[in-house]
């Protein structure tokens, strides 16, 4: 007796949702939350509803926008490897040779001391 089996097409590709990639799914969640919250906070402090809807619809069609351009700019990996990027020093300051030259002081597992006499 034979079976049929659906075989998964999408193994090792990124989530898509719609164009986006990746985490960019995660941040757009995140803000509709959060602009939906700004919706009853500005609703319930007695703001006319109008006004809250113009706001609430300005700031969604901002977070799409950008989330969908910051998703095509940089790609499925693209933004956190900016962000690691930044975190980055411009230069490393060292005041003694001592770090490089205690660095190979036990012999290696073979037996052999590859950081002396190269």
């Amino acid at each position: 007796m034979s079976s049929v089996y659906n075989i998964n097409k999408g193994i090792n590709r990124p989530i898509m949702f719609r164009g986006l990639k990746g985490q960019y799914i995660g941040y757009l969640a995140g803000g509709l939350v959060s602009l939906v919250v700004l919706f009853a906070i500005l609703y319930i402090s007695g703001v006319n509803t109008y006004a809250c809807l113009l706001v609430i619809f300005s700031l969604g069609t901002a977070l799409v926008f950008t989330v969908s351009r910051l998703s095509h700019r940089y790609g499925r990996f693209g933004l956190m490897k900016k962000q690691a990027k930044r975190q980055l020093p411009d230069y490393l300051w060292f005041n003694s040779r001592k770090i490089f030259t205690d660095l190979i002081k036990s012999p290696s597992p073979s037996g052999r001391d590859l950081g002396r006499g190269l």
